[in-house]
């Protein structure tokens, strides 16, 4: 499911404007955006949870030249699924 295709399906769920549902996936995208950049976790009961990582300064190879490089420390996002999501997949 892409980003269209989920503000369809809230729309039609909730009877809500697909405009309106934009305004409100955008805000929440941005909302946590911001709370990982400010290193907090996102986190829905039962859901999941977002969590930003850091990544540490490690070796890799140049696929092209075959030469050495490093890939410079970075922070990334790890998501833990809830167990309600977890019962959900596994039934």
């Amino acid at each position: 499911m892409n980003k269209s295709k989920l503000i369809e399906q809230i729309a039609t769920d909730t009877g809500m404007t697909k405009t309106d549902v934009k305004a409100v996936i955008n805000s929440f995208i941005d909302n946590a955006t911001e709370a990982l950049q400010d290193g907090d976790q996102v986190v829905f009961q039962g859901f999941g949870t977002f969590l930003p990582w850091q990544q540490t300064e490690r070796p890799a190879r140049n696929p092209q030249t075959g030469e050495p490089v490093m890939i410079k420390p970075r922070t990334s996002v790890k998501f833990r699924a809830g167990s309600d999501l977890l019962k959900a997949l596994n039934k």
